[in-house]
């Protein structure tokens, strides 16, 4: 089962950072694209998951709506986003 307290040490390697910087730019341009990303649209390994927590950890994104125990359905924004009209 996934937890991100056992994956966040992986994704603070040299590997992890560059994995991370690759799914930061996916993550981004699907912002760009839609406003909001689905964590099953980035994909669905752990390390890709533990990346997307990592970026809600530095304040970069924000989970919208169900709990974490959602898997890939997980939704996200931009935390400045969270205010726009469609996320009402």
């Amino acid at each position: 089962m996934y937890n991100y307290g056992t994956e966040k040490p992986n994704i603070l390697t040299d590997e992890g950072q560059r994995q991370f910087l690759k799914v930061r730019d996916k993550v981004n341009s699907l912002l760009k694209q839609s406003g909001a990303v689905m964590l099953g649209w980035v994909g669905g390994s752990w390390e890709q998951m533990a990346c997307i927590d990592r970026m809600v950890e530095l304040g970069e994104l924000e989970e919208i709506g169900a709990p974490a125990s959602c898997g890939q359905a997980r939704v996200f924004c931009r935390p400045n986003d969270r205010l726009h009209p469609r996320f009402r």
